[in-house]
Formats: C-alpha cells, structure tokens, sequence
C-alpha cells in the first residue's frame, strides 16, 4: 500500500464517524448523512484504486 492509499484508509472512517455523529447531535438530517456517506465512500474507492 502507497501512503496516499494508507491516508485514504484513515481518513474515510473518520469522516464516516464524524457524519455519524453529527447526525446524532442533530446537525445533519438524515439525507445530508446518507449522502455523506456516499460521497466519501465513493471518492475513496475512486482514489483509492487510482493510486
């Protein structure tokens, strides 16, 4: 694994546990934290297998 792959790994879970947590604060609705999700997770995959 490239270290762009091993920043990828890290990162999306935190983004995924902070969506989540924001979402529980009442913050995001919960469209905003299905497309949050979606997002990172996507761009993840598609960075992830480019590098």
């Amino acid at each position: 694994m490239t270290d762009a792959q091993i920043g990828l790994a890290i990162t999306t879970p935190l983004l995924i546990g902070f969506s989540v947590m924001l979402y529980r604060m009442g913050v995001l609705q919960r469209y905003s934290l299905v497309t949050a999700l979606a997002a990172s997770c996507a761009i993840c995959g598609i960075l992830y297998l480019q590098q």
